[in-house]
């Protein structure tokens, strides 16, 4: 049976933290393999990229077959169905217009003692979009990560997806030349994690690598951030359902059950005020689970991480849902905007019975790359920031010196960094000469 709580149990606190704590990421240890390949990538280059390839994937390249060729991605553009071209298509465009209006402003002032102030967003040079492989991969991820880019303006869009046994989805392939991708390499893991920031005779490096990927990739990100940037280390997935009784439990069920088959290591909790209506979402999960195609993965997920709480009031739902701090939230109540009002923690909101998180994975519009591990405390989803930065911006008048020069000077000798308070000093001594 799968975990129950009530907060009207004494025990309550207890068993909510041991939810809380429970980890549910990988447990292999995997940095120092992580690490060797990414020395051994450093080194030999493409040839190290050829030999890890061949061991991993069981594919053969060369550098000429690194990337696919753009007579391959023709074909295989072709090969997709018009159902499945319109259903991509429609998914991009939701998503680049939810995106171009993530676009920040510059900013520039004059303030009070005559400096000029400011700031500047201008987009990384290049990034580099991981993608897992083989046929079981996500068209949807390779269009959540590349439209942030390419309307953050970033010049240089490439994409590794390893290629197993030689196998590629076509769909992955035209979601790269929908976002405006260029190169597609067939490569993946940690290595291609390292080719990317360090480069290789035939990969450029780029200034930041986004995307999902297995605990190799997670840890080679992990290991190569600070030469480039990256988008975070994503973890297990998480689905919290807030629901009061006037929903279908069958579609409640099937939310939760949209996360639990992601992993065994994904997690799906419900919140709700009735005890009955608990019941009846716990039956639907178990009779769904009977026919589920990943209905192994889901049963372990469900049974080892779910867990189905009961709350007295909203109130504490609200309290409770901050501090699981969720990826995805679902609220299937009466008055979700307003309960949503008193909500500060979770990587995305769903409002209503007739928002299914699913909606958000692939058509609504919003990223759907979001911080997971309760880290919505702290971050935010994917988004067209991630591939800019800001420069602030300052110029000074003499008379904007002679106002602020003298604290400056101050601070400076305060901290005894002589070199800093002489070089404001020297022009306020210039400001303060008498004319000749």
């Amino acid at each position: 049976m799968v975990r129950r709580l009530s907060t009207d149990d004494s025990e309550f606190e207890f068993a909510f933290r041991e939810l809380l704590a429970a980890k549910r990421e990988e447990a292999v240890d995997v940095d120092d393999a992580v690490a060797e390949i990414i020395s051994d990538v450093r080194k030999r280059g493409d040839a190290a990229v050829f030999e890890l390839t061949r061991h991993f994937d069981k594919v053969s390249l060369t550098s000429e077959t690194m990337a696919f060729s753009e007579a391959e991605i023709d074909a295989a553009c072709d090969s997709v169905s018009d159902e499945d071209r319109a259903a991509l298509e429609m998914a991009a465009t939701r998503i680049r217009a939810y995106h171009e209006r993530q676009l920040p402003e510059d900013a520039n002032w004059k303030d009070e003692a005559g400096a000029r102030l400011g700031w500047r967003w201008t987009p990384v040079d290049a990034a580099g979009l991981y993608v897992p492989g083989g046929l079981a991969t996500y068209p949807s991820s390779v269009l959540m990560n590349a439209i942030p880019a390419q309307v953050a303006g970033v010049r240089r869009l490439v994409v590794t997806v390893p290629t197993p046994n030689g196998e590629v989805n076509p769909l992955v392939l035209l979601a790269a030349r929908l976002s405006g991708v260029e190169t597609i390499y067939r490569i993946g893991g940690a290595q291609a994690i390292a080719a990317l920031a360090y480069g290789t005779e035939m990969i450029r490096p780029v200034d930041t690598i986004t995307g999902p990927g297995n605990a190799y990739v997670a840890a080679a990100k992990r290991r190569v951030f600070g030469r480039v940037g990256i988008d975070m280390i994503a973890g297990p997935s998480e689905i919290l359902v807030i629901a009061d009784k006037d929903n279908d439990p069958d579609w409640v069920a099937l939310d939760l059950l949209s996360q639990a088959e992601h992993d065994s290591s994904a997690q799906s909790i419900l919140i709700t005020n009735n005890s009955v209506f608990a019941d009846e979402v716990s039956s639907s999960v178990e009779f769904r689970l009977t026919s589920l195609e990943r209905r192994d993965i889901a049963a372990a997920s469900w049974q080892d991480n779910g867990a189905i709480i009961t709350v007295r009031d909203w109130g504490e739902a609200a309290a409770l849902s901050d501090r699981i701090a969720p990826e995805h939230l679902q609220l299937c109540i009466e008055e979700p905007r307003a309960l949503a009002a008193n909500i500060r923690h979770a990587g995305a909101i769903f409002l209503g019975k007739w928002t299914p998180e699913a909606i958000g994975d692939y058509i609504a519009g919003p990223n759907h790359v979001l911080p997971t591990a309760r880290s919505a405390r702290f971050s935010s989803g994917l988004g067209v920031l991630d591939f800019m930065k800001r420069t602030t911006m300052t110029e000074l008048t003499p008379e904007a010196m002679r106002v602020i020069g003298p604290a400056a000077e101050r601070l400076a000798r305060s901290e005894s960094l002589e070199a800093h308070g002489l070089s404001v000093g020297a022009r306020l001594e210039r400001l303060n000469r008498p004319p000749e």
